[in-house]
């Protein structure tokens, strides 16, 4: 699998948690879209077939893009991007801490996370048919109804191929204190620059002061 470190687009998944719990006036409403740079506009996204026919004369460029672009899933009924898995990457835990979003992702059990750890954000996911440009993965995180924390983590531009790709973020380091301890709701999305959602679900986490 392809490995793709973040670090210089991750945000910090919980890390204000405790802050935002003193002054709530510091966070929008959950439904505010993730920040958008206002001189950045997406390129015209151009279809894999367009890809493939261009230069058809040229054989080493034929060849570059077979190497480059993958083949195609032959199955339409198969979406582009699918997400397999997220894990929460923590080598304290005693237990993996892995979702599994190859099913019905509203029947998910709630992660518990011991406060203060380190750990990493790991996506499992598969590109089928076109290029996706400007993966993009976007949380919302809430307590009790209010909103404590938001995040988006690029992960990048793909092409289609049979095996999955990985994404993994930069390190980060769960609240601690007896402020931060609590159930958390996170609202998950992974979005791209043409504003499809590809995947959309809600989980839980506990932030406990140990694992159990």
């Amino acid at each position: 699998m392809l490995g793709v470190d973040a670090c210089e687009f991750g945000g910090q998944v919980l890390e204000v948690l405790w802050i935002a719990m003193c002054y709530r006036g510091l966070v929008g409403d959950e439904d505010d879209a993730p920040v958008e740079t206002v001189a950045f506009k997406a390129p015209v996204q151009k279809t894999l077939e367009e890809i493939q026919q261009l230069d058809d004369s040229d054989e080493s460029l034929i060849r570059y893009k077979q190497t480059l672009l993958g083949p195609v899933s032959s199955c339409p009924d198969v979406p582009n991007v699918q997400v397999t898995s997220m894990t929460l990457l923590c080598d304290e835990a005693p237990k993996p801490l892995t979702m599994d979003l190859t099913g019905d992702v509203s029947k998910l059990k709630d992660l518990t996370l011991k406060e203060g750890v380190q750990y990493r954000i790991k996506i499992l996911f598969k590109v089928n048919q076109e290029i996706v440009s400007g993966l993009k993965y976007y949380h919302v995180t809430s307590r009790q109804g209010l909103t404590v924390d938001k995040d988006a983590y690029m992960m990048g531009s793909y092409g289609p191929r049979p095996e999955e790709y990985e994404f993994i973020s930069c390190l980060e380091e769960a609240p601690k204190g007896l402020m931060a301890r609590g159930h958390y709701k996170i609202k998950s999305r992974f979005i791209d620059d043409d504003k499809n959602v590809h995947l959309a679900w809600e989980w839980g986490l506990d932030i406990k002061k140990d694992w159990e």
